[in-house]
């Protein structure tokens, strides 16, 4: 098929599906791509963004769960489902007409005892699991702007709760949003300014990683070698990610910081 739109309409907000040059895409309330995946390479992550979501493997490359807000057309989800055989997953997704759309046209897989959805809203589910992820994913737009409510300083310390001991979050923002500055001054709060800036390879969108009750300094000689067993591993540009994490946060010669001073 050459290309197509279909739309899914329910009472939370319009589901639409397209499809062109081998790439099928979910738009959600608009024309802004929220997921997509190549046809022809179906457990990769097409996206920049979702390539650079994954970043959270270079401090925790062996999470036990993850817990993410948002599932789109799955792509993360299966990424993990497929390539990380020890990572339990549970996606929770307001819109059941999304998990439809992701079980339809994007191959999203069953239910197992490694992957786990949940129809619920994300701003009552995370206050109300308390440490149970090793990293918690959190990817939830209409239309290109942040959910206001999963957004709120209540809500990042909550994320922060719903961490144990050494977890991280992991924040998708698109580079344009405008409410950016506080939202990012909220997150420095609720985790201690313990952070990281990564922007995505194509400069779309910003990542930006929270660090539960870590060391103010992180070995860049680690992370580089941590990097390169990675993209051995799984085919993703991890070695890039260190080279933007150098060039867009604090650092000495030897260490990135997480003091943000």
């Amino acid at each position: 098929m050459k290309g197509f739109r279909r739309w899914i309409e329910g009472r939370h907000s319009s589901v639409e599906v397209s499809e062109e040059r081998g790439v099928r895409a979910l738009h959600l309330g608009g024309d802004a791509i929220q997921s997509a995946i190549r046809l022809s390479r179906p457990d990769e992550l097409e996206l920049h963004y979702t390539r650079a979501m994954m970043s959270f493997m270079l401090f925790e490359p062996a999470p036990r769960d993850i817990l993410m807000i948002g599932l789109g057309g799955g792509s993360i989800a299966r990424f993990v489902h497929a390539c990380m055989p020890m990572t339990r997953m549970t996606v929770v997704e307001i819109n059941p007409r999304v998990l439809a759309a992701a079980r339809s046209h994007f191959g999203l897989p069953e239910e197992d005892e490694r992957l786990a959805i949940e129809i619920a809203d994300g701003a009552a589910y995370v206050p109300a699991h308390r440490e149970g992820a090793d990293v918690l994913l959190l990817d939830a737009f209409e239309d290109g702007v942040s959910v206001k409510s999963l957004a709120t300083q209540a809500f990042y310390d909550a994320c922060r709760d719903a961490l144990r001991p050494g977890g991280i979050l992991v924040v998708n923002f698109i580079a344009s949003e405008r409410g950016f500055g506080t939202y990012l001054g909220r997150i420095e709060q609720a985790f201690d300014d313990q952070i990281l800036l990564l922007p995505s390879g194509d400069r779309v969108n910003n990542i930006v990683l929270a660090f539960k009750d870590w060391p103010e300094r992180i070995a860049i000689a680690g992370l580089k070698d941590t990097a390169q067993a990675l993209k051995r591993e799984f085919g993703l540009p991890f070695d890039r990610f260190v080279v933007d994490l150098m060039q867009f946060n604090a650092r000495t010669a030897a260490h990135l910081r997480l003091d943000r001073p």
